[in-house]
């Protein structure tokens, strides 16, 4: 089981959510996408608020996904949808033509030890990745409790050439999440998808 077993492994993961994701997407050209959704709380209240966008969840977690599509389902909440999935397999996944109007990271695991930084998705990688897919215009929204990412991501996205960060654009919907119920703690980014 070394590298060729993991690729083929990803590949076929990958090759799953294009055809889970595809009937999802179905006259969608762009949408609003939350990576590590958690429990469904902040995406469920803000597409309820928003039902001319389309938007669509991610988390690894297999029972957050249930609760959140739980949400969707209680809440008959038409515009949105919930998968289980790892963030760049699902962006690999992607329709062509298909985009990101709004992307949020909300709270995202910190991996606070230096040796486990490398986890961390904000990264040179994860960043291109999330520009492949995004317009000119588009909003990445971050938000963290944890300081040390907070000044990590202001640092990746003030030299990634894809992205320039907002000082003074307010945040775009309140929504108490699981985590931030928690934390009671916020810092935010916003930056841009520049040319």
């Amino acid at each position: 089981m070394g590298k060729e077993w993991a690729d083929a492994r990803r590949q076929a993961s990958i090759d799953q959510l294009r055809t889970t994701v595809a009937p999802l997407l179905v006259g969608q050209a762009t949408f609003t996408f939350e990576l590590g959704c958690g429990h469904g709380h902040w995406l469920a209240a803000y597409a309820a608020k928003h039902p001319e966008e389309f938007c669509l969840g991610i988390d690894l977690i297999t029972l957050r996904v249930e609760k959140s599509l739980r949400k969707q389902s209680l809440g008959k909440i038409a515009n949105i949808a919930f998968l289980k999935a790892e963030a760049t397999e699902f962006l690999e996944a992607l329709p062509a033509g298909c985009t990101l109007g709004k992307i949020f990271i909300l709270y995202p695991d910190p991996w606070p030890k230096k040796k486990h930084h490398k986890h961390r998705f904000i990264s040179p990688e994860n960043l291109s990745l999330l520009a492949q897919h995004a317009l000119p215009g588009t909003r990445l929204h971050f938000r963290t409790d944890h300081a040390d990412y907070h000044a990590w991501t202001l640092e990746h996205l003030a030299t990634d050439p894809h992205w320039k960060i907002i000082a003074d654009e307010a945040w775009p919907f309140e929504q108490m999440t699981f985590f931030e119920e928690r934390t009671k703690l916020k810092r935010d980014i916003i930056a841009v998808r520049v040319a």
